[in-house]
């Protein structure tokens, strides 16, 4: 379907095409020009699938609206798609703190774009392991509460500790959105069916649905967007 044919699809609709008639009808048409150049630069790396799907990034950028993101927090970066539609989001003053352990494909790959979109000023990029940059910020009473909105995409087996975390940093009535919780449709498929290598991402999202649906400190909402994600409103 032209330019915008994307080498690996992530929906979990019943058919590819379903999926790009989403993509080609209500999400590319309105994809801001440095998203699209970014995510068009992502598709030739060989981890390309790491990127955060079109759609579920059009979801995010919806929410960052409706809760008036103002202070982001973000875990997980890759080549920057979903950090440059949030810096694209917020307000000139905007901040966005952003964790990976791996900043070369950002750097390669992402900043250059962001750089000429105008928004580098808003993101505070930290190479490292998210658990200890999370708890360094809780250990600043301040950081406490005062984060709008987050957004986690690394590594899987920690998102329970990440979410745990999160719901201190971020306030009462902001948004946290965790990243790939139907891992290709396989929390939902036997074990026996599932490859090796998959097989502990989906027993890390099996456990974090579990965790996230009894969480009496958050509304939730488990949409099919991209590979899966949740939303949590924080409540209390």
């Amino acid at each position: 379907m032209g330019s915008n044919k994307r080498k690996v699809l992530k929906g979990l609709l019943q058919s590819d095409d379903l999926y790009e008639y989403i993509l080609e009808t209500s999400v590319y048409p309105l994809e801001p020009e440095p998203l699209k150049e970014l995510r068009e630069a992502t598709a030739s790396h060989p981890w390309a699938g790491m990127g955060t799907a079109p759609d579920a990034g059009q979801l995010m950028t919806m929410l960052l609206g409706l809760v008036d993101a103002k202070k982001t927090i973000e875990v997980g970066v890759f080549t920057g798609y979903s950090l440059l539609l949030t810096a694209l989001t917020l307000p000139e003053d905007g901040k966005i703190v952003a964790i990976d352990a791996h900043r070369e494909p950002y750097d390669q790959i992402g900043l250059p774009i962001i750089k000429k979109a105008g928004v580098e000023h808003k993101i505070e990029l930290i190479e490292s392991e998210a658990l200890p940059v999370l708890d360094k910020l809780l250990e600043q009473h301040e950081n406490e509460g005062s984060f709008d909105f987050a957004f986690v995409d690394a590594d899987k087996e920690n998102y329970c500790n990440y979410h745990e975390r999160i719901m201190k940093l971020v306030k009462v009535g902001g948004i946290a959105v965790y990243d790939n919780t139907l891992w290709g449709g396989s929390v939902a498929m036997p074990i026996k069916y599932i490859p090796e290598g998959r097989k502990p991402g989906r027993q890390s999202m099996i456990v974090l649905n579990k965790l996230l649906a009894a969480d009496t400190r958050v509304q939730i909402s488990h949409a099919s967007v991209g590979d899966g994600i949740t939303i949590c409103r924080r409540l209390h």
